[in-house]
């Protein structure tokens, strides 16, 4: 079956899901390397993002865009990776990423040809084995591919041939290699669960651990088929061309792409299972990576694990399974908090005891493997139900009718990924295997001469139970929660509140004061970093949860990244990277400083605060409302470089929901009129950013009680201005590069405007404020 794909809005995504490419130290790169060199993998000497690769190759006409092979470091684990990488901070292959290196390991490019990486120790873990095959010099080529080549400038080996997530231009999957998404960007098992390959008939994806299963397939019909040569998909002229050999001819098929192709572009197989286009698109800041476009045509609900194992998805929404014919609660969710991750048996399911083994039924639910792993000769429910009873490993019977309810499909499951809800008519049922106890009926005499041991048996363990359950409250008490990160997968790194108290020299330089406590500088190694402080009674278990969570699943280089966080016993405390210049407000609100801040660097700012908006609001598998949108919250590198912080408030938002109730939360001044409905939207964070938009631009707060004669509320004044066209009038008069950028100033104004609008619906969304900010330089 052939399937086409679906086209999105060009939105920006920083395509490495967290990686932070740091180089080792090598000498001034060239394209090539000879025989018989080592190097040797030592902490990054500088601050830039990628410093040093051990080869380099400008991208034909991207100048502004090289390839690098080096290493790169995932932060603060303190280990690398060898592989080939654009110097913009997306990686297209690595060497060893299940086997990652720390300082002090070497790269050796040994004298009979070989390519190998070791441990500090010297033990082994990756090589190209290429010793002995006459291999005369190594070298990077202008499409990414880092290549081993003989005396006649052959190829002996080829990074272009090992893909791992990604294709670049040129580069061709053939039949038999396998895109595997990478762990540890995001999800630890997700290079287990799925895999991209190319079969003689087209382009397959897989998932499922223990019996793979195809989810998504793009067929070619060519008759007979040739073996010789192999089928293979390669990205070339905007569009995925799948070559498929006949017994006369190669067939090729076009997977169309949406794009127009100004630039370089790659695709990357990613951990939710999707297929992503990428490409790449400078700007006046240097450069950046544009997500251009989903290559699978997928809902939500179609992903395979879109609700974890058991999970079944309705309209975007994960629930639990539930027995309709009895009351009985056989599954419970991994976390109540993250229904998304699944369920999980009550009681596991023991082959020890197949007869207390039992199904129970789902109907009006379907699952995605029913072609490849359906059993023909199982034409009728019943049979297919007592299939799988009497087979050890399968753990659900799915059963559709296709002939008027006289017979139908069944398919036999070992491994339980997503399920979801059909739609009425489709006839399809779910039967999923539980473990039963025993009746309690069962040969009632056996148990009456028990009945002494058993209550003395029975005592001595109320007892014991009592006992173990006050040490355990007191434990739980110090714990103080903690457990709720004990397994949260992607977390980021958990320090030790003895850990951050030296790193901060014991809290001793505070860096500024919040809502939810106190920020401290500090230094972790060669990294600066401020630590954030909570106040118990300001911020509760829900909103540090909520700041972890959400903060630690999300990167992009207009966010704050967080390092780290501690919770132990009575502390709560964040790790966040440094920003040197402090946040916003400390720069737009000031009364007798000559340092103000020149038009560029403003509209850089606002332009910023709307990347990182649009990110969340629109890239994210949730949309993510920020809710306290706010110059108290928007942090600056040494570059001005603006960065939103601060999730403490944050709301996540399915695709399929119009809105969200909540309680009002957030900073007077900054609050949407909808809060008072308590239906809201990511348009609320639309309309505080246009209230920052227009603070940046006339340099106070929006409520300023000591500013009486120019009026308290800043919104206020900006409707009398523009009610009278006098909207000049708003400009900040202290920086004088302002009048001179004038009409581009109003401009912006005009478009901060449209963000304040009254009704969320008639605010645009952020990607389309970016667009118009864009269409304005």
């Amino acid at each position: 079956m052939a399937m086409a794909p679906v086209s999105f809005l060009l939105i920006f995504f920083l395509t490495t899901a967290g990686l932070t490419l740091q180089t080792c130290c090598f000498d001034s790169p060239g394209h090539s390397a000879n025989l018989s060199t080592i190097w040797t993998c030592t902490s990054p000497t500088t601050d830039v993002l990628v410093a040093n690769p051990l080869l380099s190759r400008p991208v034909p006409d991207n100048h502004n865009l090289h390839f690098a092979a080096g290493f790169y470091n995932y932060p603060l684990v303190n280990t690398y990776i060898f592989g080939v990488y654009t110097v913009t901070d997306a990686d297209v292959w690595s060497a060893n990423r299940d086997q990652l290196i720390r300082q002090n390991s070497t790269l050796s490019f040994t004298a009979e040809g070989d390519l190998v990486l070791q441990h500090p120790d010297g033990s082994l873990v990756w090589s190209t084995n290429t010793s002995g095959q006459s291999v005369a010099g190594m070298t990077l080529t202008e499409s990414g591919n880092l290549v081993l080549y003989n005396h006649n400038n052959l190829p002996v080996w080829q990074s272009f041939d090992h893909p791992t997530d990604s294709l670049l231009p040129g580069q061709r999957l053939v039949q038999g290699m396998r895109l595997k998404p990478n762990a540890l960007a995001v999800n630890l098992t997700a290079s287990d669960l799925y895999y991209l390959t190319v079969h003689s008939d087209g382009l397959y994806a897989f998932a499922g651990s223990s019996n793979s299963q195809p989810y998504y397939e793009f067929t070619v019909s060519t008759g007979n088929k040739s073996q010789n040569p192999p089928a293979y998909l390669t990205l070339a002229n905007r569009s995925l061309d799948i070559f498929v050999p006949s017994s006369s001819s190669a067939n090729l098929e076009h997977l169309s792409l949406q794009s127009p192709a100004l630039s370089l572009q790659y695709i990357r197989f990613e951990s939710d299972g999707q297929l992503r286009l990428y490409e790449w698109q400078a700007d006046q800041k240097g450069s950046t990576w544009l997500y251009v476009q989903d290559v699978f045509p997928f809902q939500y609900c179609d992903y395979p694990t879109a609700c974890g194992e058991y999970g079944i998805c309705s309209n975007g929404l994960c629930s639990c399974p539930t027995a309709t014919e009895s009351h009985i609660q056989y599954f419970r969710p991994v976390d109540d908090r993250r229904p998304h991750l699944g369920c999980t048996l009550e009681t596991p399911i023991s082959c020890q005891f197949v007869q207390d083994h039992q199904l129970i039924s789902l109907p009006n639910v379907s699952y995605l493997y029913y072609d490849s792993s359906r059993v023909p000769e199982l034409s009728d429910e019943e049979s297919c139900k007592q299939a799988c009873l009497t087979t050890c490993s399968c753990k659900a019977a799915l059963f559709r009718y296709v002939d008027n309810k006289s017979a139908g499909d069944c398919t036999l499951v070992s491994q339980v990924l997503s399920l979801k809800t059909s739609y009425p008519g489709y006839d399809s049922l779910a039967f999923l295997k539980v473990q039963i106890t025993p009746s309690p009926h069962l040969e009632k005499h056996r148990l009456v001469p028990l009945v002494p041991v058993l209550v003395g048996v029975a005592s001595f363990f109320v007892m014991l139970t009592i006992v173990l359950v006050v040490v355990q409250i007191r434990r739980q008490q110090d714990k103080d929660g903690e457990d709720e990160f004990a397994e949260l997968p992607g977390m980021p790194t958990r320090f030790s509140f003895q850990m951050l108290k030296l790193a901060t020299k014991d809290f001793s330089n505070k860096l500024g004061e919040g809502g939810f406590g106190s920020v401290f500088s500090g230094q972790l190694g060669e990294e600066k970093i401020a630590v954030k402080c909570l106040d118990q009674a300001s911020q509760g278990k829900r909103e540090f949860f909520a700041e972890v969570e959400t903060i630690g699943r999300i990167h992009h280089i207009n966010l704050v990244r967080l390092i780290g966080f501690c919770l132990e016993k009575s502390h709560r405390l964040l790790v966040y990277e440094f920003m040197p210049k402090g946040s916003l407000d400390q720069w737009i609100y000031y009364k007798d400083s000559n340092d103000t801040l020149d038009w560029r660097t403003r509209r850089n700012i606002i332009t910023d605060i709307a990347r990182a908006l649009a990110y969340l609001h629109e890239e994210c598998t949730h949309k993510i409302a920020h809710l306290d949108i706010k110059p108290q919250n928007i942090l600056l590198d040494d570059n001005f470089n603006a960065k939103v912080c601060d999730f403490g408030l944050s709301r996540l938002i399915h695709r399929d929901q119009s809105h969200v109730t909540t309680r009002m939360r957030g900073t007077p001044g900054y609050l949407a009129p909808e809060w008072l409905t308590s239906h809201i939207t990511e348009k609320v964070d639309v309309y505080s950013y246009g209230v920052v938009m227009i603070e940046i631009i006339n340099g106070r707060p929006n409520l300023d009680h000591s500013n009486l004669g120019g009026g308290i509320q800043l919104l206020k004044l900006l409707q009398e201005k523009a009610q009278n066209s006098h909207l000049e009038d708003m400009i900040d008069r202290k920086c004088n590069d302002m009048s001179l950028h004038q009409q581009d100033v109003i401009r912006i104004m005009k478009l901060a405007m449209w963000c304040l609008q009254s009704y969320c619906n008639r605010r645009p969304s952020m990607s389309l404020v970016m667009k118009n900010i864009q269409s304005q330089c």
